[in-house]
This record gives C-alpha cells, sequence and structure tokens, in this order.
C-alpha cells in the first residue's frame, strides 16, 4: 500500500505517495569528489533502522558493553544518539518544504546535513528533514522520525499501488525478479558504486561464514568481485568451505557448497534462504545478485582471436573497468562491526587490519 508522510506539526503533506523498499546497502557510502546520483528511486521509501543524527558520542564515552547492546561489536569512531527509524525519500518526491538557509553548511558544492534538519514544513516552519547533496554523497531527503507521521495514501489508485512502479500490490515475500540487473561497470568506465558497496557488505558476510578458513569462490565476474579480497584477507592454504550463487531460478549447486550467495528481497529485504539446506546465507542486492546469476556472459578482458576478415561490429562495446574491482572499505567496517561474530580474536584482526588501512589493504596482492 501507497503511504505519504505528513507534518506531525500541523498535518500538512511532506510527499508523494510513496511505497516501502528495503533500505538500499549504499545508502551510507560515501565517495570522494564527485555528485552522486538519488539514492532513492521515485516513488520509494526506505527506514533506516539505526539511530542517525545528533547528538553523537566517542566509542570512548561509550565502551564495548554499552555498544554491544545498541548492536555495534567493534571500535566505531562515534555512535549515533539520534533518533532511529529516518525515512530515506527522493528529493523529487517531498512536498510543501523549504530548506532553512542558516542550516545548510557543507564542505564542498552542497549540504551534508552537519547541521541538523534544515528543511522546514512551509505550513508550520517545523524543521523536518534533511536534503543532503554535498559531494561524495547519494542524493537524498531523510525524513525526521520524530517529526512526521506516516498516512495510508488517499487515492484509491496510490493505495493498490498503480502509480508507484506497479509493485506494491505484489506478496511481499514473492521473489519475481521484479528489477533488471544492475551492470557492475558504468558508463564512465568505472566499477559501479552500488557494486563496491554491495561487495563491502557480502565481504563482511563471507568472512564471518568462513570460520578464519580460506574460501573457494567461482571464477569469473564473481571471483574478480569478492574472490581476491578473501585471498588478501584469509590466510593461505586449502579452502575450508566453497561459496556459490543460489537463488530463485537457479538450480541447486552441486556438490552442494557449505557457503551461497543470495539475493536480498528488493522491498522486504529479508535474505533468501535455501529450502531445507544447511549452507550458510550470505547476502546480496538483489539487482547484483541478478547479474551474477542470469547476465554474466560478457568477459572483461579481451577473447582470443577476432572477427572474420569480411565482418566489421557496428555495436559498441561493452565498457571495460579503469583498474581492479575493490569492495567498499567503509561499508565493509560499518557491515563487519555489526555481526557478533567480529568479537572473534581472527576476525577482529582482520577488521582493525581494515580499519587502519581501509583504502590500501583490500588493493593488496594476494600471496598465494
Amino acid at each position: 500500500m501507497a503511504e505519504t508522510f505528513v507534518c506531525a506539526g500541523c498535518g500538512a503533506t511532506l510527499t508523494a505517495p510513496l511505497s516501502r523498499v528495503a533500505l538500499p546497502v549504499h545508502a551510507r557510502q560515501r565517495c570522494g569528489h564527485e555528485l552522486l546520483p538519488v539514492l532513492m528511486e521515485q516513488g520509494t521509501y526506505a527506514v533506516d533502522p539505526e539511530p542517525s543524527g545528533p547528538p553523537w558520542k566517542p566509542w570512548a564515552a561509550v565502551g564495548a558493553e554499552e555498544a554491544a547492546a545498541r548492536g555495534v561489536y567493534a571500535p566505531v569512531p562515534a555512535l549515533s544518539y539520534g533518533a532511529a527509524g529516518a525515512v530515506a525519500v527522493a528529493p523529487g518526491d517531498t512536498r510543501g518544504t523549504a530548506l532553512i538557509p542558516e542550516r545548510c553548511d557543507g564542505p564542498c558544492f552542497g549540504t551534508d546535513g552537519r547541521d541538523g534538519p534544515n528543511l522546514a514544513c512551509e505550513e508550520c516552519g517545523r524543521a523536518v528533514a534533511t536534503r543532503i547533496d554535498d559531494c561524495g554523497h547519494w542524493q537524498v531527503v531523510w525524513l525526521d522520525p520524530r517529526a512526521v507521521c506516516r498516512l495510508p495514501a488517499t487515492d484509491p489508485a496510490e493505495r493498490t499501488g498503480e502509480r508507484a512502479g506497479g509493485r506494491t500490490g505484489e506478496r511481499a515475500e514473492e521473489w519475481t525478479g521484479e528489477r533488471p540487473g544492475t551492470p557492475p561497470v558504468d558508463p564512465s568506465g568505472h566499477w559501479s558504486l552500488a557494486w563496491t558497496a554491495g561487495a563491502g557488505a557480502a565481504l563482511a558476510h563471507l568472512l564471518a561464514a568462513s570460520e578464519g578458513a580460506p574460501v573457494a569462490v567461482p571464477g569469473g565476474l564473481l571471483g574478480n568481485v569478492l574472490g581476491r579480497a578473501l585471498d588478501v584477507l584469509l590466510p593461505p592454504g586449502p579452502p575450508g568451505a566453497r561459496a556459490a550463487l543460489a537463488g530463485p531460478g537457479l538450480p541447486d549447486p552441486t556438490p552442494a557448497p557449505g557457503i551461497v550467495l543470495v539475493p536480498v528481497h528488493p522491498r522486504t529485504g529479508r535474505t533468501w534462504r535455501p529450502p531445507g539446506g544447511t549452507a550458510v546465507p550470505v547476502p546480496l542486492p538483489d539487482d547484483m545478485w541478478t547479474h551474477l546469476a542470469f547476465h554474466n556472459d560478457r568477459l572483461f578482458v579481451p577473447a582470443t582471436g577476432g572477427l572474420p576478415r569480411d565482418v566489421q561490429r557496428d555495436d559498441p562495446l561493452p565498457p571495460h573497468p579503469q583498474g581492479p574491482f575493490q569492495p567498499d572499505p567503509d561499508v565493509f567496517l560499518h557491515t563487519l562491526a555489526r555481526l557478533p561474530a567480529v568479537r572473534l580474536p581472527w576476525l577482529r584482526e582482520i577488521y582493525d587490519r581494515v580499519r587502519e588501512r581501509p583504502y590500501s589493504v583490500l588493493q593488496e596482492r594476494s600471496g598465494r
């Protein structure tokens, strides 16, 4: 069912009708000095279950015991003690809001939310949301859960999902392959930021599932995305487990692997689990998983040979990546810090090693 968000103070409408989806894994991703696109698809919203925004407490003031009670099991620079449940929407889906000029600071071309909510309700002036659009940030508006209320859409067409991408009428737990796979390389020739974020989160889960032993990953694109980093972070030796893609529409891997890379439902956020299996599931964003599962048929290196002498091709070649793939280290650290397994000494050592040199450790060459 589509929903709208209204001001908790005066009831004014603040968004277009929206349908809930899972929070994108790259929601917290940061990327240097470039303008990034919009985080949320038009007509959708997502909820961040973690606290966000000020006040912040440094790790030394929180301590390991209190942090663990909040679901964080390894040191982080600071923990938010703001409200949980911030709502992410596309900037174009907001209605009836106005910028608060004195709260629009940022280090570069836009605002990064450092001063707290910077959007006010036009009707009553209440601060209701934070717009983020600075360099290196995915563009998004975060609605303050303390300042807004969620209501069912009043238009019958919206209630049945006819104007929100046609997806809201489906049962939440169906796996329909409704979204196409996202290519791993963007048109500029760079690795997709969504892929580097998805790989960073998956790498954290893979390490936890590995129990500290080497993991065999299929070759090709999947090996390029995850195998190299596993080789760098885990000790050399014969594999202790085998990982394989699994999920709706794929035959059961043979022989049965100990670890399966499976999709996360794009709307519910539920991780697909193999029926009756004992393999450990490792979640992948559904559009990344879809590409790996069904569209991994084009090489990223030139094949030997060539076209016949009199044959010319006029279709553009697929984009080739500029440099080796690197899982996003910030997303990796964020995910791993929230897995209880990080308290194991061997996994904590990996966490500390990457935290010390986040942009170099995952670029090291494997010694195997």
